[in-house]
């Protein structure tokens, strides 16, 4: 009777340390990286909204007035080589780099978990065929994949969101794949497809929600490479086309002033190098955050 009450007492005992435990693996922003990294996205991508409400000067008005320095009258960062407002070029940039790493991790995480969701779930000949294709992708560097696919493409904003999307979708497919297949096994899985129920609601509604946690945070990571693809084909003069301020194309055209006015690199440069480590930051706090089976 003893062992009865003590295997009841255990198991009671269970679900109330579960949720605890859950709970605290729920908080966000758990360390100083982190917190700073979500202030700087969110004052980002405020900035890219309504940045260019707030700065009135426009970004492609050239003037007579060529690489005046710092704290110039009605120019607080100067010009670039052109009479450019540099304030005015570095927030209207923000807002298509933003675009485009915001559109391609979107068209990533949409084509790497529904082809992972389908390979995990379906197994046997689907399953071999689509993680080939995943696999033969893979075996390209991403930056090759993603050169070739907009030089193909040709030079623009769309080109360069297909290209970085599908170049960053093997590594989404495969972690999806993985974990699809870890919960595929499970008993309310294995209920639902005894049950009768579609395939489709299957995976949207019993799977995808269990799997979203690691996916989340992994999409916020690809979040940053694909922010650096963008800015590194732009200054390649692959992605955004000029006049369009580009924070990529912004270093390319100031790398000429490196010595005479660096601020023309280095300020586009070290604020797509905070927001890509940024989003790293932000993605571990989100693994930690939202995926409970991680490791404590």
């Amino acid at each position: 009777m003893s062992d009865v009450t003590g295997g009841a007492t255990g198991v009671a005992d269970a679900p109330a340390a579960a949720p605890g435990k859950a709970s605290s693996r729920r908080r966000f922003a758990t360390s100083w990286p982190a917190a700073v990294s979500w202030v700087f996205l969110a004052a980002i991508v405020l900035t890219a909204l309504a940045g260019p409400l707030l700065v009135a000067a426009d970004p492609v008005r050239q003037t007579s007035a060529a690489l005046l320095p710092f704290g110039s009258p009605g120019h607080l960062l100067g010009t670039d080589d052109l009479g450019r407002d540099e304030l005015a070029r570095l927030v209207h940039g923000a807002r298509p780099l933003l675009l485009v790493a915001f559109a391609s991790t979107a068209l990533a995480a949409a084509v790497g978990t529904g082809t992972g969701l389908l390979a995990g779930y379906a197994g046997g000949v689907v399953e071999q065929v689509l993680m080939r294709a995943v696999d033969l992708a893979l075996a390209f560097p991403s930056i090759l994949l993603v050169i070739l696919l907009v030089a193909a493409a040709g030079p623009g904003t769309t080109s360069l969101v297909v290209g970085v999307g599908i170049s960053l979708a093997p590594g989404l497919a495969r972690l999806a794949r993985a974990l699809t297949a870890r919960e595929t096994a499970r008993d309310y899985v294995v209920a639902a497809r005894l049950g009768g129920t579609r395939t489709p609601r299957v995976l949207l509604q019993e799977i995808l929600p269990n799997i979203a946690g690691p996916m989340v945070a992994q999409v916020v990571m690809t979040l940053s490479v694909a922010a650096g693809f963008a800015a590194g084909l732009s200054y390649l003069g692959l992605g955004i086309q000029p006049p369009t301020p580009d924070w990529g194309y912004m270093v390319q055209a100031g790398q000429e002033f490196l010595y005479s006015a660096p601020r023309l690199v280095v300020l586009p440069a070290a604020l797509t190098l905070l927001s890509v480590v940024a989003c790293n930051f932000v993605g571990d706090d989100l693994r930690d955050a939202l995926d409970p089976k991680g490791t404590a």
